[in-house]
């Protein structure tokens, strides 16, 4: 009996699954400089604080360094498949219910990704401050919307400059869900990452 043909790895399809792809690689290497920062933030401030003379500026360098850690390590995994999932259910369904739920839960991770970036763009407005010149005071005075004249305590940085990992991480959550759903939709046949020897929440079980 003639096999059926595999999925052709061309089209829009696979351009989903390449790019998808490449944005894991650039967090994998983001995922490993961000916990080395945070461990030498860690460092300094335990060595610091122990001489007497502590750096004001570490615990909230720190703090951010773990935001940053989180949602880029949220949108690894959700590419990687090791989010976190409630089998209870689908368990006890045969496979194609089963199959259908996963699709289902596929198409909720891309829905509220695309929602959240819908959500930033019009929370962080770059249209309007566009419109305002880039003046921070002129944009915050019409919209009152002050992200863009807020600063962190410590810092001192500019507090939309951290937040934007919230548009970044809708942004990616989003491809790796539609990447998640092509392989599950049968369009391509689903890819190992390399890096990552963990691949899929079967790996880590087993």
């Amino acid at each position: 009996m003639q096999q059926p043909a595999p999925p052709r790895r061309n089209g829009l399809s696979s351009l989903v699954l390449d790019a998808s792809g490449a944005v894991l690689r650039l967090e994998r290497w983001l995922i490993l400089g961000l916990m080395a920062l945070l461990m030498v933030l860690i460092l300094v401030n335990v060595a610091t604080r122990y001489t007497g003379m502590p750096i004001y500026w570490i615990d909230e360098a720190a703090v951010y360094s773990v935001v940053w850690l989180t949602f880029v390590g949220g949108s690894a995994m959700t590419r990687l498949r090791m989010d976190f999932a409630v089998t209870l259910l689908t368990d006890k369904l045969g496979a194609g219910a089963a199959r259908v739920f996963k699709l289902a839960a596929g198409g909720g991770v891309l829905v509220f990704g695309l929602a959240m970036l819908w959500m930033c763009w019009i929370w962080m407005d770059p249209v309007g401050i566009a419109r305002a010149g880039f003046d921070a005071k002129e944009f915050a005075g019409t919209s009152f919307n002050f992200l863009y004249t807020e600063r962190t305590q410590t810092l001192n940085w500019p507090t939309w400059l951290l937040q934007t990992i919230l548009p970044l991480f809708a942004l990616t959550l989003s491809l790796h869900a539609a990447a998640n759903l092509v392989e599950d939709l049968g369009w391509q046949p689903r890819r190992r990452h390399a890096g990552f020897p963990s691949s899929d929440a079967e790996a880590v079980v087993n």
